[in-house]
């Protein structure tokens, strides 16, 4: 995938949309991510647990002059907890605004915080 620039907006709505509930796989998001990242030409490893259907991504940016030692450690999860049983208002995977707030599942734990990051990646990767 070629890296298309999102902003932190666009960003969550993409990462909410994917259904990543603890009960099932977050590899399809993942890999959206490390494609993205790749793209941007950001050095990407998986690490997956033993069943092999969920992974942590670990993504180094350089800093000034291709420096990748030492630094800062951004970290966020992108699991969530299941909507069973919650009442809901609208579809929880699919990013609303209401009032001027947006609602959607991991909005505020992490996918938000993802979502900057992811949002930010572009600008921090040249």
């Amino acid at each position: 995938m070629a890296a298309r620039s999102m902003d932190h907006t666009q960003w969550l709505a993409k990462l909410v949309a994917f259904d990543t509930t603890s009960r099932n796989s977050n590899l399809e998001l993942i890999h959206y991510c490390k494609d993205y990242l790749e793209g941007l030409g950001v050095k990407c490893t998986l690490l997956h647990n033993a069943e092999r259907n969920k992974a942590n991504l670990w993504a180094t940016l350089p800093g000034d002059g291709g420096v990748t030692k030492g630094g800062i450690i951004l970290s966020g999860h992108t699991d969530v907890v299941p909507v069973d049983g919650q009442k809901w208002d609208s579809d929880p995977f699919t990013l609303t605004e209401r009032d001027g707030k947006l609602y959607g599942r991991g909005t505020s734990d992490m996918k938000g915080f993802v979502a900057v990051c992811m949002s930010l990646a572009p600008s921090s990767s040249r």
